[in-house]
């Protein structure tokens, strides 16, 4: 199975309408792979908190569409990050959207941890109550948003509910890059699992972006790691690796507490 990670650049100058054309641009590039991530927020920027409500759209708004003719034209799995959803109830969420080869909106994913200690998204945003999974015809994807990576016990009910590989699109910040790698690389090695982690690129509301979109498989190897500018990350991986390592180390089957 062959995923890219599209680490794009997200600049305040850059009208939104022209990152959407020029993301959905480099998603019909990736014509040759199965799978297709982008990362969060990366249509507003995740920490241009002051625009959230401004650039909210519903989940068949000028985003979504966008990304479902990509996902149809490249004949693409496409994790489309995550956008600000305006929800019927007029809630803001951080919403994670993934797209059939045919372009159907297959699972979405209101992001359950929100950032910002009681200021920005943690105030600004409505939480998601739900794990979800995303089942691939090679592998089931299991879905986290950026700082959702803190929290092991999301990525154990994944794991419970199927996943073999996480896909995280982060908007990271560059000071806590080390972190970053740090915890994408424990939850792989943990569940067993492969792990896909998407960031930005650039500096958005003053926030220097750390870049660095990570591949790890399931012993916790890097199998390939962008740098900090804008950059596609493409890696073949092996679905039946994860059934391998979980049978040749049973470690998930040793658990004793969160069952």
């Amino acid at each position: 199975m062959r995923a890219s990670l599209i680490q794009i650049n997200v600049d305040p100058q850059e009208p939104v309408a022209e990152r959407r054309a020029r993301a959905a641009a480099l998603v019909q590039e990736q014509a040759g792979s199965d799978l297709v991530v982008l990362p969060e927020l990366w249509h507003v920027g995740a920490f241009a908190f002051e625009s959230f409500a401004a650039a909210a759209e519903p989940l068949d708004g000028p985003t979504a569409r966008a990304m479902s003719d990509a996902a149809r034209d490249a004949g693409v799995w496409l994790h489309a990050g995550s956008i600000v959803e305006k929800a019927l109830d007029g809630a803001l969420c951080n919403t994670s959207l993934v797209f059939s080869p045919s372009g159907e909106l297959a699972r979405t994913y209101r992001k359950i941890h929100r950032f910002g200690f009681d200021k920005g998204e943690a105030v600004l945003m409505t939480a998601g109550t739900e794990p979800v999974t995303a089942p691939l015809p090679d592998t089931t994807l299991g879905l986290a948003t950026c700082y959702d990576l803190r929290f092991p016990e999301l990525f154990r009910a994944l794991v419970d509910a199927g996943a073999q590989t996480f896909v995280i699109p982060a908007g990271w910040p560059a000071k806590r890059r080390a972190h970053w790698t740090l915890l994408a690389r424990a939850r792989a090695v943990e569940n067993q699992s492969y792990v896909l982690a998407c960031g930005t690129a650039g500096t958005h509301a003053g926030v220097e972006q750390a870049g660095h979109s990570v591949v790890f498989d399931p012993w916790g190897e890097t199998l390939a790691e962008a740098g900090p500018g804008e950059e596609v990350l493409t890696v073949d991986l092996d679905p039946a690796r994860v059934a391998k390592v979980r049978e040749e180390f049973p470690a998930l089957k040793d658990r004793v507490l969160g069952r």
